[in-house]
């Protein structure tokens, strides 16, 4: 069945660093656009970054530009979220999500805190 395992949250101060990993089972990942989503208390769901399949491209919230990075290893089946600068509005629960046109796939999600 389709699964996706997300890993890396944790706590980090201000000013550092992350990086989420989410690995992908039973579809075809390669063929598949890969985003990352966070929902902070309270608050909605909200887009951070996604990475198309073919050809590739990524696209970013303003909140994170320049600072997120997302990335894809089609031979790990794993997507990643590089997380610099980190500011403790980025605290959240992070969620991956696979999507297609016959697939809308969900992670159980890791929480990140950015805190002193």
């Amino acid at each position: 069945q389709v699964q996706l395992v997300e890993s890396g949250g944790g706590l980090v101060q201000p000013g550092g660093r992350l990086r989420l990993s989410c690995t992908a089972s039973g579809f075809t990942f390669s063929m598949t656009a890969m985003r990352w989503y966070r929902q902070a208390p309270g608050k909605e769901r909200e887009l951070v970054a996604g990475i198309s399949n073919f050809p590739l491209s990524t696209n970013y919230a303003d909140s994170v530009k320049g600072r997120f990075t997302i990335s894809r290893d089609n031979a790990k089946n794993t997507v990643y979220l590089q997380m610099n600068s980190l500011k403790p509005e980025d605290t959240a629960v992070y969620y991956c999500n696979a999507v297609r046109r016959d697939l809308d796939a969900w992670g159980q999600g890791t929480l990140v805190t950015v805190s002193l």
